[in-house]
C-alpha cells in the first residue's frame, strides 16, 4: 500500500490521472489517498506514516527540515465563480469586488487561507462558508452558494470547469505565485512502486503544463 497525503489541489487534473496510469502498471498495489492539512502531511511524512505528500506553497515557503520538495505545477490564485455570475463579464476581478460576495473560505491550515489573509489584509471577506480543501470549495461554488479563491491548476481542466459549472478569473493587481509541490522524506530509499508513482505524478504534471500552454 502507498499512502499519499493531499490538500486536494489539482486532484482531478493531476492526482487521479497519475494514479490511474500507475495502477495500470501496478494492479496489485493499493494507493490510499488521505485528505489532510499541510502540517498533518508534513508530520506524516516525517513519521513515516505517509509515503508522498501533495501540498500548495507560496513564494518563499521551504519544506520542513528532513523533507524534500519537488515542484510539479506553478500557477496563480484565481477567483472561482459559478456559471452565470455577473463578474464573469469582466476579464479580471478586484479584491473589492470579491469582498462584496458570499465567500467560501478554506479553513486555517491551508495555504489559500493564508493567501486570502495576505491579499485582503485587515478587510478579509466574512466567510459565508468554511471548508477543507479545494474539492469541496469548488462544489460549493458550483452550487451557487458563494465564490472562492484557489490556484488556477486546481480549477482549469477540472470536470466542473469543463462542463461550465465554474469559471476562473484573474485577480486584478495580484502577482502571487503558488506551487503544487510533491514532498517526501530526505535520505529515504523509497520502494520501487513509490518511486514509480512519483514518476507518474511528474509525468502527468508535464502533460498538464503542456496542455495549458497549448490552450
Amino acid at each position: 500500500m502507498i499512502r499519499v497525503g493531499t490538500v486536494h489541489a489539482a486532484t482531478s487534473t493531476l492526482l487521479v490521472p497519475a494514479v490511474r496510469s500507475f495502477q495500470e502498471r501496478h494492479p496489485g498495489t493499493t494507493v490510499e489517498v488521505l485528505t489532510l492539512q499541510q502540517a498533518q502531511i508534513d508530520e506524516g511524512l516525517a513519521e513515516g506514516t505517509i509515503d508522498l505528500g501533495l501540498v500548495n506553497v507560496l513564494d518563499g515557503d521551504d519544506p520542513p527540515i528532513g523533507l524534500d520538495g519537488i515542484d510539479l505545477l506553478h500557477g496563480r490564485p484565481v477567483a472561482v465563480l459559478p456559471a452565470g455570475h455577473t463578474l464573469l463579464a469582466r476579464p479580471q476581478v478586484t479584491l473589492d469586488e470579491l469582498r462584496q460576495e458570499r465567500f467560501v473560505m478554506m479553513r486555517a491550515g491551508y495555504v489559500m487561507h493564508r493567501f486570502v489573509h495576505r491579499a485582503f489584509g485587515p478587510e478579509v471577506p466574512p466567510a459565508a462558508h468554511s471548508t477543507d480543501g479545494a474539492e469541496m470549495g469548488k462544489a460549493l461554488v458550483a452550487e451557487g452558494v458563494g465564490v472562492t479563491v484557489l490556484p488556477d491548476y486546481s480549477v482549469l481542466g477540472d470536470p466542473l470547469h469543463r462542463v461550465g459549472m465554474i469559471e476562473a478569473r484573474p485577480i486584478a493587481g495580484d502577482n502571487t505565485f503558488v506551487t503544487l509541490q510533491l514532498r517526501q522524506r530526505k535520505t529515504l530509499q523509497q520502494p520501487l512502486p513509490v518511486r514509480e508513482l512519483q514518476n507518474a505524478l511528474a509525468a502527468r504534471a508535464a502533460e498538464y503544463r503542456a496542455s495549458r500552454a497549448a490552450s
